[in-house]
């Protein structure tokens, strides 16, 4: 397939040396033309603009930050919008909001293109593996084009709806969780430290007996040992992805009474460690 990747972040990088080495053909845009460099010597093109690397392609990824650099990418006379071919794919794997999701769907139907929201569970170094979890949204149609995509960058996709904005609702869901849970094993943990514990042996006790699920295992290290640089999940997005969901839960009618302690535990934390953390650093407010 014709592949255009847009954002070459941590999570950006690994999706694009993944679809290289499944042999399509990859071509890239980042707003920082060097990150691509590795990327280009392993058979990528590297395009000046959004518009041109979507020019030609089956499918279009984005991996950006936020809803604002999203928006960036896609409009304007040089954005994805431009430039990507009617009926071709637009999968975007960024963490954004329920309504902005919506918009865009409406947005690309405007253009005769397809949206597919797709975002991803998992830090960079399964991105890097190429075992993301895929969460996916869109017409079955066009969920079947991507998988091809899917197979490459992850280790499962689960498919949630022919709505694009509901992958976006499972991915702001699931985030809260995470938060949630670096809260309480922080918790636990420093009750155990006030208590005479070491967080080594708080850790040991609590991911071999009941805690041993997949989120222990990489956050528990982060949190028992305070390694929070360099961030795989970095905590203003962490904060803005809670921000998300809380705007999520309003238009739901839904309540998230956690919510609230996690987002001010965030903030504290940039506050007094700065923006270059990892959401595990929230347990520093504790």
């Amino acid at each position: 397939m014709k592949i255009a990747v847009l954002g070459l972040g941590q999570m950006g990088l690994g999706i694009a040396a993944n679809l290289i080495a499944a042999g399509h053909e990859v071509r890239l845009w980042n707003r920082s033309p060097g990150k691509a460099a590795p990327l280009v010597e392993q058979g990528a093109t590297l395009a000046a603009t959004p518009s041109a690397a979507a020019q030609g392609a089956d499918a279009a990824l984005t991996m950006v930050a936020d809803d604002a650099a999203l928006d960036a990418v896609l409009t304007g006379p040089d954005g994805l919008l431009a430039g990507l071919p009617k009926g071709a794919l637009h999968i975007s794997h960024s963490t954004i909001a329920v309504a902005t999701a919506d918009r865009l769907a409406a947005l690309h139907a405007e253009h005769g293109q397809r949206f597919v929201s797709a975002p991803v569970f998992g830090r960079p170094a399964a991105a890097a593996a190429g075992q993301l979890w895929v969460v996916a949204a869109g017409e079955a149609a066009a969920l079947d084009d991507a998988a091809p995509i899917f197979e490459v960058i992850g280790r499962a996709t689960y498919r949630v709806g022919d709505t694009p904005s509901a992958a976006n609702l499972v991915k702001l869901a699931g985030n809260f969780m995470i938060m949630g849970s670096v809260e309480v094993m922080g918790e636990a943990i420093a009750l155990g430290e006030r208590g005479g514990i070491s967080r080594a042996a708080m850790l040991e006790v609590l991911t071999g007996t009941l805690f041993n699920g997949t989120f222990h295992g990489i956050y528990g290290p982060l949190i028992a040992e305070q390694r929070f640089r360099p961030a795989g999940f970095s905590a203003p997005l962490g904060l803005k992805d809670m921000r998300l969901a809380g705007e999520a839960a309003a238009a739901l009618g839904a309540n998230l009474p956690v919510l609230d302690i996690v987002k001010a535990h965030l903030a504290d934390t940039i506050a007094r460690e700065g923006d270059d953390v990892d959401v595990a650093a929230l347990v520093s407010a504790i």
